[in-house]
């Protein structure tokens, strides 16, 4: 038997008795702490909302619940980096940009814990 068919038989043997494969490990700035403070901002002062939805799932800005990443490749570093940068009209796929920091006043700070509260969206 092929190995990869080997592994797909394992794989649904364990979800059959109920293992499930092992969670992505949270980076170290990804804390409870960050991830409330991250949601809190995400639907208030960070207006994230306003774009990506109160559930995360996506408006005018996209889902960031899921493991499809447009911009990067999902880390929180590149999370960070991209809430920061923000996304010009010309890399957006509806032509609708996302000014640096969502166009929110926060703080560099801020931004790390709504990153971490996005990660944790889509990394459970």
């Amino acid at each position: 038997m092929p190995i990869r068919t080997r592994l797909g038989l394992m794989l649904i043997c364990a979800m059959a008795v109920g293992v499930r494969p092992a969670a992505a490990q949270a980076p170290a700035e990804v804390t409870p702490s960050a991830i409330a403070q991250g949601d809190t901002l995400f639907h208030k002062a960070a207006n994230c909302y306003a774009c990506h939805g109160a559930n995360a799932q996506g408006l005018i800005g996209p889902s960031l619940t899921d493991s499809v990443w447009i911009h990067s490749d999902g880390s929180y570093d590149a999370i960070v980096k991209q809430i920061m940068a923000g996304i010009s009209k010309e890399q957006a796929k509806n032509g609708i940009p996302m000014p640096p920091k969502g166009g929110a006043t926060i703080s560099d700070d801020q931004v790390k814990a709504v990153a971490a509260y996005v990660w944790s969206l889509s990394h459970e």
